[in-house]
């Protein structure tokens, strides 16, 4: 799933992100930066990791 993500600015950011997706449950991040990443998850969780991002402080949005 690749996820665009609103309000993220420095690395410090990259890494609030990264943890709050790595507790969501079957979530794994191949792939992060300032602005996007990518996840691989189960599509049932894609809501989950949703939520997680912006519990974080983030605004994400899921990019078909």
């Amino acid at each position: 799933m690749q996820v665009r993500i609103e309000g993220m600015h420095c690395q410090a950011c990259v890494q609030r992100v990264s943890k709050a997706i790595q507790r969501v449950e079957g979530a794994r991040v191949e792939q992060i930066e300032v602005g996007s990443a990518v996840v691989a998850t189960d599509p049932s969780r894609e809501g989950a990791v949703l939520d997680a991002i912006r519990k974080s402080g983030y605004e994400p949005s899921k990019v078909e």
